[in-house]
């Protein structure tokens, strides 16, 4: 009797994307802007990922722009890896400049001809 082949779960084969912001959760925070901030919240209330509330409570409700930045993090990552994974194709987009140095990865189904295309210009890693 022959086994079906099992397919190995994607959490297996490569890092969530949540456990990716978790692992640059620290680099993130130091290097965003608060401009790239403003950037991907306004973007991720458009996705419905957060809403103008919690928009309001990361900005307002934290004075300083890397508490602003931890308490964005956090929130994406507590709403689960398809929440994180709009957040790192919105990063990728908004600033791939930071999106490489945390040497992130995007779903392979979002723009990967032109984020590809772009990396090679910039000699980045994909």
């Amino acid at each position: 009797m022959m086994k079906e082949p099992v397919e190995e779960s994607p959490t297996k084969a490569a890092s969530t994307a949540e456990e990716e912001l978790a692992r640059v959760r620290s680099a993130f925070v130091w290097r965003v802007s608060t401009e790239i901030l403003k950037q991907l919240l306004e973007a991720l209330v458009s996705d419905g990922v957060l809403n103008e509330l919690e928009k309001e409570s990361i900005l307002e409700g934290n004075p300083v722009r890397a508490d602003k930045a931890r308490c964005f993090i956090d929130t994406v990552r507590k709403k689960g890896d398809k929440a994180s994974r709009i957040m790192v194709r919105h990063l990728q987009t908004i600033d791939l400049s930071l999106f490489s140095q945390l040497r992130l990865y995007s779903d392979p189904s979002a723009q990967q001809g032109e984020s590809t295309f772009l990396c090679s210009l910039l000699r980045c890693e994909v």
